[in-house]
């Protein structure tokens, strides 16, 4: 596939992600504005009668994205861990193995202080790719978010191939909770997990792809004992996201980019698929 072509296809669902609050200037901001009023990007609102609700409020979104102020240091972020309901942690390709690392000087990573809600994207790029060429693919759509767009690196936390391969995207440490770019507003105190493709509905979604994000649900919120079942409060901290500035919101602690963002983002098969990976999340963390 010419490489042109590749970076526009798999830009399609990056475009809705938001800025990224590691942003690398201001036009990582103010960039994607035009984008929240675009009426046929239509999803579902926050979901409700789950229990388990936890709280969470964040900084404002614009924060420190010119600026490139951390909400929390590397050395005053250490892994939090918890005695609950854990999970093993699955294997996961380093970003080194995508991203050579005399590309480009990154940025330091900023931190929350732990992670309470995953938001599941897809990347809208074609399904029937070899994953022996899943770096490139990666490489592909880090350049279009940080060339394309000056963002300081690329915004989802994690991809997973349709093999199961499950790839460490944004850096700063696979288990801390590092700010990503990934859903408007509410970036802090989540993680992005990008399925590689395109999952509209009636496209099959490969069992091994949402295995491995349920066990990589299961690790990253059992880190801070989240039943991936349960619901949490956000408060936005951008109001390009479904809910203003400072506004509240209940999520189910697995959601689709739909679910706070004006987007078909991750498509109606993977949003069907969600319940199960719920569940199976659950089960990993033995609950």
């Amino acid at each position: 596939m010419p490489g042109a072509v590749a970076v526009v296809l798999l830009l399609m669902c990056a475009l809705f992600v938001g800025p990224g609050t590691s942003g690398g200037s201001g036009r990582a901001g103010d960039g994607s504005a035009a984008l929240a009023g675009r009426s046929g990007r239509s999803g579902v609102a926050g979901f409700t009668g789950l229990s388990g609700v936890a709280e969470y409020s964040g900084l404002g979104e614009r924060e420190g994205v010119t600026g490139r102020r951390s909400e929390m240091p590397a050395a005053a972020a250490p892994v939090r861990r918890t005695v609950g309901h854990s999970a093993a942690r699955p294997r996961v390709v380093p970003r080194t193995e995508w991203l050579p690392a005399a590309v480009r000087q990154q940025p330091p990573a900023r931190y929350t202080d732990r992670v309470r809600a995953v938001f599941v994207h897809h990347t809208d790029s074609p399904n029937s790719y070899d994953c022996g060429d899943v770096p490139r693919i990666i490489r592909y759509l880090y350049a279009g978010q940080t060339e394309g767009r000056q963002w300081d690196d690329i915004g989802y936390n994690f991809l997973v191939d349709r093999c199961g391969t499950i790839y460490e995207g944004r850096a700063g440490g696979m288990d801390r909770a590092v700010v990503g770019a990934h859903t408007q507003g509410f970036n802090r105190g989540t993680v992005g997990i990008a399925a590689i493709g395109t999952f509209t509905e009636g496209v099959p979604v490969p069992k091994a792809m949402t295995d491995a994000v349920a066990a990589l649900v299961a690790w990253k919120l059992g880190l801070a004992d989240v039943d991936p079942r349960s619901t949490v409060r956000l408060v936005s901290s951008n109001s390009l996201s479904k809910y203003a500035e400072g506004t509240s919101g209940r999520f189910s602690a697995v959601s689709g980019h739909n679910d706070g963002y004006y987007t078909q983002c991750p498509g109606a098969a993977l949003t069907s698929a969600l319940p199960a990976i719920r569940e199976a999340a659950a089960r990993l963390q033995h609950r």
